[in-house]
C-alpha cells in the first residue's frame, strides 16, 4: 500500500528521499485533451531520454490500459518499466482528488526496476481543467494540439495557464487547419506570463527535443535540491 506523502504549503511533496536514503525519482505528470498527442510526447521522452536515464512510465486510461499497451508494442521501454491504472472514472480525479491508485504504481516502479532517474505519469484524456496534484508529481506538462484551433490558448484554464510547460503539439498541420502560430503564441503568452511554452512537430527528427531539454533541466534541479 502506498505511503502518506506530506506536502509543504505550496503543495510540494516533502517525501524526497526513499528508505534507502536515495533520493527518490523526479515524477512529471502529462496531461491535456484527448488526441493532443500525450502518449507520442512519452514515447519520444522515452526514446531520447532513455540511454541517459533510468526511466519508467504510469499511464492512466478510465476503462482501458490502451496507452501502456502502445508504448508496450513500440518497445520504447522495457515492460518492467511500464505500468498502467485503470481509473474507473473521470481522469483526473485519479491524477488530483483520489491519487492512492497512481502514488502505489509510482513506488511499485521504484521498487521492481529502481532506483529511477524519472518517472512520467501520463493523465487520460480530460479537458482544460485537468492538472496533477502536487502530492503526486513534481512538475507538469500540458499538451495541446494545433489541429484543434488556435482558440485553444486564449480559452485559458488550468492546464494552459498553470503547467510548469505548455506544448503546443503538431505544428506541421497549422497550415492544413488555417491555425496561427503566431497568435497561439501571443495568447500562451497572455495566460501564462514567464511560464515556457514550447512549440514542436513529434513527426520531425528531432521534434522532442526541446522538451527533452527542459525534462533534462527540471531533473538537474532536483537533484541540486
Amino acid at each position: 500500500m502506498h505511503r502518506d506523502h506530506p506536502t509543504d504549503e505550496f503543495g510540494t511533496p516533502r517525501v524526497t528521499v526513499l528508505s534507502s536514503g536515495r533520493r527518490r525519482a523526479l515524477r512529471i505528470g502529462l496531461g491535456g485533451p484527448v488526441g493532443s498527442g500525450k502518449t507520442a510526447t512519452v514515447a519520444a521522452l522515452c526514446r531520447a531520454l532513455r540511454a541517459e536515464l533510468s526511466l519508467a512510465v504510469v499511464t492512466n486510461d478510465i476503462y482501458t490500459t490502451e496507452d501502456a499497451e502502445f508504448l508496450l508494442r513500440h518497445a520504447v521501454l522495457p515492460p518492467e518499466r511500464i505500468t498502467a491504472v485503470e481509473t474507473g472514472c473521470c481522469p483526473h480525479t485519479a491524477i488530483r482528488d483520489d491519487i492512492s491508485a497512481n502514488l502505489e504504481a509510482v513506488e511499485d516502479l521504484e521498487a521492481a526496476v529502481g532506483p529511477l532517474d524519472l518517472v512520467l505519469l501520463e493523465s487520460g484524456g480530460d479537458n482544460l481543467t485537468a492538472t496533477f496534484s502536487r502530492g503526486l508529481v513534481d512538475a507538469q506538462i500540458f499538451v495541446i494540439d494545433v489541429a484543434g484551433g488556435d482558440k485553444i490558448p486564449r480559452k485559458g484554464g488550468p492546464g494552459v495557464s498553470g503547467s510548469d510547460l505548455l506544448v503546443i503539439n503538431k505544428t506541421d498541420l497549422a497550415p492544413l487547419v488555417g491555425a496561427d502560430l503566431a497568435v497561439m503564441a501571443r495568447d500562451a503568452k497572455a495566460q501564462r506570463g514567464e511560464l515556457p511554452t514550447l512549440f514542436c512537430s513529434l513527426v520531425d527528427p528531432d521534434g522532442v527535443a526541446p522538451i527533452a531539454g527542459w525534462v533534462r533541466e527540471r531533473l538537474a534541479r532536483w537533484r541540486a535540491h
